[in-house]
């Protein structure tokens, strides 16, 4: 078996960031004041990503809107993802930090979606039942690049309306239209839920490559589509990526949707696995390993099917129920193909270079990361390292380390 060595490597990244969030948070949503009344309940949209801070973000709303006099709660907006019921949901806020005592106001979590009104391309709206009884809908949600499509609307605030609100009918019922259809079908739900529910308005966040705070915005209603398209640019301009092209092995240490909606970020590791979209030309990976699922994961493990070897450690905390769940409602069954699973880490890893069929005088050019969300510290070959850009090595080459039961040591 070929012996792999690595370096640590510290990628370099646009770093802009907002230096006081609290402060900020407080005079972006002074745009509100006119249309918070005394006394009005206000449903604040809490997902299933992992957003940095996101409690402390949620407690400085909550504070502000009950300083000018509302009443408000937080409403679960994650689609399918805890399984849609709702001790999952409950399950994959606390994983974030996201409780009643954390953001100061109580939490309105409920498995129901009730309609609010069909598009005129037959798309029917859904809407969080709790959320549907409250005054005034305040969406709160980061901008990025979406892990099943690209277009001029991603993973934001409108996807927040339809997807995240709609729970799993509405969810299901955007990802079965496919890569091709989603993005027609969140702008027409988009705005129907703009004019038919009572959405005063939105808190998009946009996050550098060190998964700080880049920007944060609180817009109208009436500005949300376009300024979302405006801060989509931004979002993908400050996207983490792997700092080569092309690479024989990507070790993943730990996949989970705390890190992404598809478990690995489909944009840092270049697959996509849905039908109608075609593969990126980078980057591009010839095996993928993930050796583990996160235990805020609540055992969704959508996206394994994007590896192509895995280790019984992940399989065995695999929530099927949970995930099959989740793969429904997208529609992208290949992503859900469990690969094979070997007995540890080393095994994985072995059967993954064995299987490149590379002649033992070829050098490997392999890395290994902690996740696909966290890219600013990584570990390269040499032969990677050569041909890689924008980084910087700030570690020895090492070979790689595992314990008694096989499993890798944690770098330095």
């Amino acid at each position: 078996m070929k012996r792999l060595i690595m370096a640590q490597v510290r990628q370099h990244f646009a770093r802009p960031h907002v230096e006081d969030l609290p402060l900020e948070i407080i005079r972006q949503m002074q745009r509100l004041k006119n249309v918070v009344r005394p006394g009005m309940s206000v449903a604040i949209t809490a997902g299933s990503r992992g957003i940095n801070g996101i409690a402390a973000i949620l407690r400085t709303v909550v504070k502000t809107l009950r300083d000018m006099g509302a009443e408000p709660f937080i409403v679960s907006a994650m689609g399918s993802h805890g399984g849609g019921t709702v001790a999952g949901q409950e399950a994959v806020l606390r994983h974030l930090g996201i409780t009643s005592d954390a953001v100061g106001a109580p939490l309105r979590i409920t498995s129901k979606a009730v309609e609010a009104g069909v598009t005129e391309s037959g798309h029917i709206l859904y809407v969080d039942a709790e959320a549907a009884m409250a005054d005034a809908i305040l969406v709160v949600n980061r901008i990025k690049p979406h892990t099943a499509f690209r277009s001029l609307l991603a993973s934001g605030l409108f996807k927040m309306l339809t997807v995240g609100l709609g729970k799993v009918p509405g969810a299901t019922q955007v990802h079965r239209l496919g890569p091709s259809g989603m993005y027609k079908a969140m702008s027409e739900m988009g705005r129907l839920a703009i004019k038919r529910l009572p959405v005063i308005g939105g808190l998009a966040i946009v996050e550098n490559g060190y998964e700080e705070t880049a920007h944060i915005e609180c817009m109208l209603p009436e500005e949300m589509e376009e300024r979302e398209r405006k801060l989509l640019e931004m979002a993908v301009s400050l996207l983490p990526c792997l700092p080569v092209r092309e690479l024989d092995l990507l070790i993943v240490e730990e996949m989970g949707k705390n890190y992404s909606g598809t478990g690995m970020d489909t944009n840092v590791i270049g697959r996509w696995k849905a039908k109608g979209l075609p593969e990126p030309d980078y980057p591009r990976l010839k095996r993928i390993v993930v050796l583990n699922l996160s235990d805020t994961s609540g055992g969704n493990a959508n996206g394994i099917g994007l590896a192509d070897f895995t280790t019984q450690k992940l399989v065995k905390k695999i929530d099927w129920k949970t995930t099959l769940t989740n793969v429904r409602t997208t529609g992208f069954w290949d992503r859900a193909f469990c690969p094979p699973f070997l007995a540890n880490d080393r095994e994985a890893i072995a059967w993954a270079l064995e299987s490149l069929k590379l002649p033992p005088e070829v050098p490997i050019s392999a890395v290994r990361i902690r996740n696909t969300l966290h890219l600013e510290e990584l570990w390269l070959t040499p032969m990677a390292l050569k041909a890689a850009t924008n980084c910087e090595q700030i570690g020895t080459f090492r070979p790689l380390e595992y314990n008694e039961e096989g499993d890798l040591l944690p770098a330095g």
